[in-house]
């Protein structure tokens, strides 16, 4: 059965991007109209402008990690109203069909080329260096550019991070909703998120 139709998400959702102050006080003053492209090659949903779902916390984390870690001087956390548009929903079945096939084409290409697949890395089960996940999401936008299939407007999707909760739990402590923003059309507006008092 065909769900495409589906594909189009009918109403907005509030993400948030942990960055540096400098980065954040530009988007909200208009001196950048937008936050730029990652194109890391981990970036596991492919290319775009990531944000976390409905997840203030997590982005303040993120920033705050950054800054421990040295790469971010003034930890901020910007907010954004998205419509994800024409969507990519790796909670859909057809959504991950469309990763499946994608990846066996890749597969197949570096099989006839004898060439060696990039691999998900990382030191726990969430494999954060997911250098495989991103050429596969990447081709697959570039299946359907090429194909002149409707380009997708962003990626949504679950990220299973961190340790169980409690013995035996099926929830992890950092598990949270990515999303790509691959068309900036897609952001309504940016905001600076209240914070608890």
């Amino acid at each position: 059965m065909d769900g495409s139709v589906y594909e189009y998400q009918p109403s907005f959702i509030l993400g948030f991007h942990g960055c540096k102050k400098s980065v954040g006080d530009a988007i909200l003053t208009g001196a950048e109209p937008h936050l730029k492209w990652s194109e890391k090659k981990y970036d596991w949903l492919g290319s775009g402008i990531y944000f976390w779902e409905g997840n203030l916390a997590r982005a303040w984390e993120w920033a705050f990690d950054r800054q421990q870690g040295g790469k971010i001087d003034e930890p901020f956390v910007l907010g954004a109203i998205i419509d994800l548009r024409h969507c990519l929903d790796l909670f859909d079945r057809e959504g991950m069909r469309q990763v499946m096939t994608t990846y066996d084409a890749v597969k197949t290409a570096f099989d006839y080329a004898g060439k060696t697949m990039p691999v998900n890395v990382g030191k726990t089960p969430d494999k954060a260096g997911r250098n495989l996940d991103c050429l596969v999401m990447n081709t697959l936008h570039d299946i359907r550019q090429g194909s002149k299939q409707s380009a997708y407007d962003s990626v949504r999707g679950p990220f299973l991070e961190g340790d169980p909760i409690y013995d035996g739990a099926g929830f992890r402590s950092h598990s949270h909703i990515q999303i790509c923003v691959r068309s900036e059309v897609c952001i309504k507006g940016y905001f600076k998120p209240i914070t608890a008092a």
